[in-house]
């Protein structure tokens, strides 16, 4: 049975796509096959995220990530918009959803927690929703 893939957007792909990709990878490989990309690249992951990701899920998400522009990933199944309203990107798929997701961008790390935590409740939700 093929996987369902999963691709994760926003405009830069150095955040919030990026945190939705590694939780998805955690929490949906068994099922799906996850991806992140934006319509602009940034040169790295934001650092902020990457320190939250380590210390509170233990994911290293500069090992085996990085920005990726929307052609550079598979064509997805299910579709999602972490929230970027005008500029955010669309990209056809069976299900299309926007999670509403604050830029924590230059924030204190309480917003990036609760980023990370919104992110963790809708991936676990869309893995019920699945199965």
């Amino acid at each position: 049975m093929d996987k369902v893939k999963v691709a994760f957007l926003c405009v830069h792909n150095s955040c919030r796509s990026q945190m939705a990709e590694a939780l998805g990878k955690k929490y949906l490989s068994d099922i799906c096959e996850c991806y992140s990309a934006g319509t602009e690249l940034k040169s790295h992951i934001n650092p902020d995220a990457v320190r939250i990701m380590k210390s509170e899920y233990g994911i290293d998400m500069e090992k085996e990530q990085y920005p990726k522009l929307i052609a550079d990933i598979p064509e997805a199944d299910i579709v999602i918009s972490m929230g970027c309203n005008v500029q955010c990107p669309y990209v056809p798929g069976k299900k299309n959803l926007n999670w509403g997701l604050e830029d924590p961008t230059g924030q204190e790390d309480a917003k990036f927690m609760e980023v990370a935590k919104r992110i963790e409740e809708n991936v676990l939700r869309l893995r019920e929703e699945l199965l």
